[in-house]
C-alpha cells in the first residue's frame, strides 16, 4: 500500500477530481481505444499536478497530456490483463472505499458546511442582549414547558414596550446582567459550546428585532440584535499598567501622562514597562500580551487598542476598572482566508456540539429522503421474548437468524430482524451499562435507534457515487491507481529485478555510462584521547607501516586504544581530501572528537585510477535504467496495441501562452 501510494504521488494522477460536466460543452480532449477521456478531467489534473507551474503554455500542456495518455494507456493494458478481477485487488479496493465513504460523507454534508459557515460568520462581530430563563437539558417535561411559557411571556413584554434592561436585570439567570442589563456587546463565533442555536439567531436574525426563544443547553434566551460590524480579528498588543486600587488617582494618572509623553519623545516602551507596569504577567517581557480577539478585555481596553491604526502606535492612557494603561499595537492579524483559517475552525467545530447536531440533522435526512419505512410490531414482537438477563453479559443472539424486515430505505436497502439481533450481541457493553439505568424496554429502543442511524449512513455510502461525481472519481482514480501499480511492478519492477540474462546484456550494452572515478584506499584510524600523548608516535609509525602492523602494535592491551577502517572512496566525495595531497602515503591533519572521545586522522594506502563499475557494483543504478527501458519499451508496445485519438482542436483551445 505504502510503495503504490507513494508511486501515485509521483505520477501526479491520484486526485480527488472535481464534478466534470461530460456533456454539452465538455468535449473529448482524446480516446484510448475508444474510451473517451473529457477536457475537463486533463485540466483539472493538470492544474492541481502543476500549481503555479500551471501556465496553459503549449509546451507545458504537451508534455503533461503525452504522460495522461501514457497512464490511461497502461490502465487499459492493464485491464485486458484482466486485473481488475484479482479477489485481492478487489477487496483492497472495497476497503478503501469503506474507509473513505464515512469520512467523506461527514466531511460533504457536515463538516465543510459548518466551516464555510463559521467562516462567513466570522467576518462579521454582532452586538446582542439576552435574557436568559435558565432549564436543565435533562429537564422533564412540566420544566420545559414551564421555562418555555416564561420566556415566551418575557418576548410579549418587551415587544409590548416593556424595558428589556430592566426585565433583564430582574428575570434573567445570566449574573453578569445585573450589571449590563442584558447587554453582552459585541461577540463573534465560535460561541460557547452547547450555544450554536444562539449563534445562528445571533448572525441570521433580523436587526433590532426581538427573536423567538431560542433553546441552548443553557436554557431559553430571548434575543434582541443591536448591530453589526466587519469583524475587527485578532490585534498583538503591549501595555503598561499603572494600578488605582489604595492610591490617590491624581498621582497614577499624572504618571501615566508623564510615560505616555516620555514615550512619545522617543523613550523605549519596553523598558518602561518592565521598570513601572505593575502587571506581573506582562512586564519582566516589555509588556507584551501577545495576541487577542474581542472580549478578551474590558471594552474600554478593546475600543482603545482596536483605535490605533499603525503598528508600534500607542494610546493615551486609557482608565479601566483596574487603573490606567497605555497600550502599544505590535501588530493587526485581520481575517485570514479560507484556506488558511479552515483548519483551525474545523479543530474547533469538531469539539462542538454542532457538530454531532448536524451529524444527527443528516441522519434525519437521509431517513426522509430514502423513503424510510419502519415495522414496529416486528421489534415489538422480539422485545416481548426477551427478559432481564437481556441487560447482562449472560444474554446471546438467537442462532436462528430471522429475516422480517425491520425497516428499510429507498428501493431495495433492508434491514432484518436477525441482523438486528446480531447487532444487539456486538453491543455488550452498552447493554450492560444501560442496565444499570435502564429497563428492557428503554434499552432496546436506545439500540434501536444507534442500529437505524448506523444503516442510515451505510445506505447513504452507497449512493455517494450517485450524489457525488467527484466520489465516484476519486473512487476511480484510486482504482486506476491499484491497476497501474500492478501492471507496472508485473511487467517492469519485477522483471527487472528478477531478468538476471536481460539485465546482463543491458550492461553489456550500456556499461561505459557506469564508471568509477579516481579513488583512493584510505586507512582511517581512531586513537582514544586518553592516549593522545601517543599521538605523534603513532603518527610516525603509521606512515612507514601497513595498517596490520600498527594494530598489531598498539593494541596490546585488553582494551583497544586505537581503531582501523579501510574505505575505498572518490576523490571528490571523501572530505579529507581537500587537506591533504592525494598521493599514496599521503596522511591527514588529526582532529578530535570529543563526543566520541577519540582522534582521527587518515592515510592514503593505494590511488586506484578510474575504471568500469562492474555489474553488481552498480547494480542499483543499472536496476533503476533497466525500469526506465523496460517501461519505455513497454509504452512503445502500447502505442502499437491501442488506438490515440488527440483532438487537436481541443487542444489549441486549451493554450493560452506560446
Amino acid at each position: 500500500m505504502v510503495k503504490r501510494y507513494v508511486l501515485l504521488l509521483i505520477t501526479g494522477l491520484v486526485l480527488p477530481l472535481l464534478m466534470w460536466g461530460q456533456q454539452g460543452n465538455d468535449p473529448v480532449l482524446f480516446s484510448v481505444d475508444g474510451k473517451p477521456v473529457y477536457k475537463s478531467e486533463f485540466e483539472y489534473i493538470y492544474t492541481k499536478t502543476n500549481g503555479k507551474q500551471a501556465t496553459f503554455s503549449k509546451k507545458s500542456l504537451e508534455e503533461y497530456l503525452d504522460l495522461y495518455v501514457k497512464f490511461k494507456l497502461k490502465v487499459r493494458k492493464a485491464k485486458d490483463m484482466q486485473l481488475d478481477t484479482i479477489p485481492q485487488l478487489k477487496n483492497e479496493l472495497a476497503g478503501y472505499r469503506r474507509q473513505s465513504a464515512d469520512s467523506y460523507l461527514i466531511d460533504k454534508e457536515v463538516t465543510e458546511r459548518l466551516i464555510r459557515e463559521a467562516y462567513e460568520r466570522s467576518k462579521q462581530d454582532v452586538d446582542i442582549s439576552h435574557i436568559l430563563i435558565a432549564v436543565s437539558p435533562e429537564a422533564t417535561q412540566e420544566e420545559e414547558k414551564a421555562a418555555m411559557d416564561k420566556a415566551n411571556a418575557i418576548l410579549k413584554r418587551v415587544k409590548g414596550g416593556e424595558d428589556f434592561a430592566a426585565i433583564a436585570k430582574a428575570e434573567s439567570a445570566d449574573k453578569s446582567a445585573k450589571n449590563n442589563g442584558g447587554r453582552i456587546g459585541y461577540v463573534t463565533v465560535l460561541f460557547p459550546n452547547g450555544f450554536y442555536g444562539l449563534e445562528t439567531a445571533a448572525y441570521e436574525g433580523k436587526i433590532n428585532e426581538y427573536q423567538e426563544p431560542v433553546r441552548t443547553q443553557a436554557g431559553y434566551h430571548v434575543l434582541k440584535v443591536h448591530a453589526r460590524r466587519p469583524a475587527r480579528g485578532e490585534i498583538e498588543a503591549a501595555h503598561i499598567l499603572l494600578r488605582t486600587a489604595d492610591k490617590d488617582e491624581a498621582s497614577v494618572k499624572k504618571l501615566a501622562d508623564s510615560l505616555y509623553n516620555a514615550i512619545k519623545n522617543g523613550a523605549d516602551f519596553d523598558e518602561l514597562a518592565k521598570k513601572y507596569s505593575e502587571d506581573t504577567r506582562t512586564n519582566y517581557k516589555g509588556g507584551y500580551i501577545g495576541f487577542f480577539g474581542i472580549n478578551k478585555y474590558s471594552k474600554d481596553f478593546e475600543d482603545a487598542i482596536f483605535s490605533l491604526r499603525n503598528d508600534n502606535d500607542i494610546t493615551k492612557p486609557v482608565k479601566t476598572s483596574v487603573g490606567y494603561h497605555i497600550i502599544k499595537r505590535v501588530s493587526l492579524r485581520g481575517i485570514q482566508p479560507y484556506d488558511i483559517d479552515k483548519g483551525r475552525l474545523e479543530n474547533l467545530i469538531k469539539k462542538d456540539s454542532r457538530f454531532q447536531q448536524s451529524k444527527d440533522a443528516m441522519v434525519e435526512r437521509i431517513k426522509k429522503d430514502a423513503g424510510l419505512k419502519e415495522y414496529p410490531m416486528v421489534l415489538a414482537k422480539f422485545e416481548e421474548t426477551l427478559t432481564d438477563t437481556f441487560l447482562t453479559f449472560r444474554w446471546k443472539a438467537p442462532k436462528d437468524k430471522s429475516d422480517e424486515v425491520l425497516f428499510s430505505l429507498g428501493n431495495d436497502y433492508k434491514a432484518t430482524l436477525g441482523e438486528f439481533a446480531g447487532y444487539l450481541g456486538r453491543s455488550s457493553r452498552k447493554r450492560i451499562r444501560m442496565g444499570r439505568t435502564s429497563d428492557v424496554s428503554t434499552a432496546v429502543d436506545v439500540l434501536y435507534q444507534d442500529f437505524l442511524n448506523e444503516n442510515c449512513m451505510k445506505y447513504e455510502e452507497l449512493q455517494l457515487e450517485k450524489k457525488y461525481p467527484d466520489f465516484k472519481s476519486l473512487m476511480r482514480e484510486y482504482e486506476e491507481g491499484i491497476l497501474l501499480f500492478e501492471a507496472t511492478k508485473m511487467l517492469v519492477w519485477d522483471k527487472a529485478s528478477q531478468d538476471s540474462v536481460g539485465l546482463a546484456k543491458f550492461y553489456e550494452d550500456i556499461k561505459g555510462k557506469y564508471r568509477w572515478k579516481e579513488r583512493a584506499e584510505t586507512s582511517i584510524y581512531k586513537l582514544m584521547s586518553n592516549h593522545r600523548e601517543k599521538l605523534d608516535e603513532v603518527r610516525d609509525y603509521v606512515k612507514k607501516h601497513s595498517p596490520e602492523e600498527v594494530v598489531q602494535k598498539y593494541n596490546t592491551g585488553e582494551i583497544p586504544i586505537l581503531r582501523h577502517e579501510l574505505k575505498t572512496m572518490e576523490r571528490d566525495i571523501y572530505p579529507d581530501f581537500k587537506n591533504m595531497d592525494w598521493k599514496e602515503s599521503a596522511m591527514s591533519q588529526s582532529e578530535e572528537d570529543p563526543r566520541s572521545k577519540t582522534i582521527t586522522f587518515s592515510k592514503i594506502e593505494n590511488i586506484l585510477p578510474e575504471s568500469l563499475k562492474t555489474l553488481d557494483e552498480a547494480r542499483g543504478y543499472i536496476v533503476a535504467d533497466y525500469q526506465d527501458y523496460l517501461e519505455e519499451k513497454w509504452v512503445e508496445q502500447l502505442r502499437k496495441e491501442y488506438d490515440v485519438d488527440i483532438d487537436k482542436k481541443v487542444f489549441e483551445n486549451m493554450i493560452l501562452n506560446d
